[in-house]
């Protein structure tokens, strides 16, 4: 078996792993922080909603996520 780690904003790429990461950065000038948190299955959907949206998540756009992760599920 073979492990793959991808960094994508494709929210169609995304749907397809078994596990997301959401990858974070914190801080001012002087200081930055990356956080790594682990999306359970509501928190994945809702990322990729944001991804699909952009700033707006809509209906449409958390449908269309649940859509895309249940065709990997």
């Amino acid at each position: 078996r073979v492990q793959v780690l991808s960094v994508t904003h494709a929210p169609q790429v995304a749907a397809r792993a078994a596990t997301h990461f959401l990858i974070s950065k914190s801080g001012g000038s002087d200081r930055v922080a990356t956080g790594v948190a682990q999306l359970p299955r509501p928190a994945r959907q809702e990322e990729i909603a944001r991804m699909l949206a952009g700033a707006t998540i809509t209906d449409e756009a958390r449908a269309a996520a649940g859509r895309l992760l249940a065709e990997t599920e």
